[in-house]
Parts: structure tokens; sequence; C-alpha cells
């Protein structure tokens, strides 16, 4: 029998099968065991590229911050450091919306994964280019990272039930609409993204003119 042209396993094969289970099923469903078993290997062929689940799951993390979009960040690119902000964080979190399963991995923080560094780098690089002061571009990083992963956490608008009888009035005079929240997750959701975004910025705005110096 011929041996096949591509080998059965690789590093990227490994990142992406775990990354689809843990995007189906959460990250308690990825084991040695059943990542080899979507694989169609043995389990003891994966040391060879990962020592332990934590390593496959650090992986995973640093595939979904890939996907972030940095290039607003570049030279050149005519865009103030407001605005390359607030591109960058809408990319963010539509890479965390497509992957929340994961986010309390990235919620540790960048660790060693390169790709998680790189982001760091980049927001943290604009900002002193742009004329923060090193410790304010840090604290930037810092506020964009818990704003825009904690929105990623969970759902407002979903948090309700679509039931109207959950919400008496006699209990709860001000929410006899909420039963229709859900319905509009998303819409409400992204709302209320953008809405505090712009609050955050025009914040930061408003330090920079005390701070910053001209870029």
């Amino acid at each position: 029998m011929a041996r096949p042209r591509k080998p059965l396993l690789s590093t990227d094969r490994i990142v992406r099968v775990a990354r689809e289970l843990v995007d189906a099923e959460g990250l308690a469903a990825v084991s040695t065991r059943r990542l080899a078993a979507e694989l169609g290997v043995s389990g003891p062929s994966l040391y060879n590229h990962f020592r332990t689940k934590d390593e496959i799951l650090e992986a995973v993390a640093d595939s979904v911050s890939a996907q972030v979009d940095l290039s607003m960040f570049g030279g050149g690119t005519g865009r103030d450091w407001r605005t390359a902000l607030h591109d960058w964080a809408v990319s963010y979190r539509t890479a965390l919306r497509d992957h929340p399963n994961i986010v309390p991995v990235l919620a540790r923080g960048p660790g060693r994964r390169p790709a998680g560094l790189r982001l760091a780098d980049a927001v943290y690089g604009a900002m002193v280019d742009a004329g923060w002061p090193p410790a304010h571009a840090t604290s930037i990083g810092a506020l964009m990272r818990y704003f825009i992963m904690g929105s990623a956490l969970g759902s407002f608008a979903g948090g309700f039930v679509d039931d109207a009888g959950a919400y008496d009035p006699a209990d709860y005079p001000h929410l006899g609409q909420a039963h229709l929240l859900a319905d509009q997750q998303e819409k409400i959701d992204e709302r209320a993204f953008e809405t505090g975004l712009r609050a955050l910025l025009d914040g930061l705005q408003e330090q920079f003119s005390a701070v910053g110096r001209k870029a």
C-alpha cells in the first residue's frame, strides 16, 4: 500500500479540530482522547505536537487572537489613534463573538502566545506613537481588553426569557417589555457595544487633550 503523501497529523490540523470542538461543545469537551478520536489517530501521537491539553487550548486561543485585524495600526493608514482603536475593537469583538467558548482562556492574558503578544504590542505601540505617555498606553490596552472581553462573555438581551409572565409588573414595574429582548438580541447587543465603545473613546479623547502630545 502506498504511503499517504500528506502526514495524518499536523499542529495546524490539531488546533483547527480542537477549535471546532470548543466552538461546538465548550472547553470541557476537549480531552486528548476525544481529540484523537476526532482526528482519527491514536492518543499518544498528539504528544508529538502538544504535551498537555492546556497547551492545545492555549494554541486554540492564539489562533483566535490571530483572527483580529491589526492593519489599522500600520503606518500610512490615515487613521488617527481613536479611529484605529475603534476599528480594532470591532474586529476583536467579532473574533470573540465567533468563538465565545474560548474567551475564558483568552482572559488569562497573552502569556507566551505569539498572536496575543503581537496584538498587545500593536496596540501599545500605536498609542505611544500617537502621543500617549507609556503608562497611559498600558492602561488603554488593559481597559480595552476588559471592555471587549466582557462584551463577549454573554448577551445582555439573551439573558431575558421570552415569557411575559416572568416579569410581573407588581414586582418589576419597569420590565414590561423585557420578554421581547431575546428576539432582538443581536441588534441590542451590537448597539450596546457601540454605545459603550464610543463613550469609552470620548473619555479617552478628553484625557488625551490633557496628557497627550502630538505625534
